[in-house]
């Protein structure tokens, strides 16, 4: 079953550790990255594109020039990924709605990679307990909620703050 997380970056550069991501990226192989640089103003896109050219082939980058919503940057990754993918489960993750004073959007990165089979069954009995069948974007989840109602232990994610886009 293959994962699909969107992540939004909005003006992220000084946040983001290429050789960190890479390294993290790199051994979650069983999921899909969607990076998306909603209009970013100084290099956020650059680094993203340093992450993608390091040959991660699990790793995809949207580039959207004009500032949108955070909603409507998740629809654009969502419509990029179901374009390009055949994915059961597709979660997202905004950076502009993250604590990210003491762990950085790495902790992001560990967080995902060590939960994501956990991530998945809890998708899994949420889509079940609906029990209807879901429109593309009725299907997504903020992945940072699950792992908060999961009660994860991560230091990053015991630092996030539950708050709906």
């Amino acid at each position: 079953m293959k994962t699909g997380i969107i992540i939004i970056f909005h003006n992220n550069e000084k946040h983001i550790d290429t050789d960190i991501f890479v390294k993290q990226l790199r051994q979650s192989n069983n999921i899909q990255f969607c990076l998306v640089n909603n209009a970013s103003k100084d290099n956020t896109m650059h680094a993203l594109q340093e992450i993608k050219d390091a040959g991660l082939p699990n790793v995809s980058v949207v580039d959207i020039r004009k500032f949108k919503s955070d909603v409507s940057a998740v629809r654009a990754g969502a419509r990029f990924m179901f374009s390009q993918f055949n994915l059961k489960h597709l979660g997202y993750i905004s950076t502009n709605l993250l604590n990210i004073k003491y762990q950085g959007l790495n902790g992001l990165v560990r967080a995902i990679s060590e939960n994501h089979e956990v991530i998945v069954d809890y998708n899994v009995e949420n889509l079940k307990e609906r029990g209807i069948k879901l429109t593309l974007f009725q299907s997504l989840f903020s992945v940072v909620e699950y792992l908060k109602k999961l009660n994860v232990k991560n230091k990053f994610v015991n630092r996030q703050y539950l708050s709906k886009l």
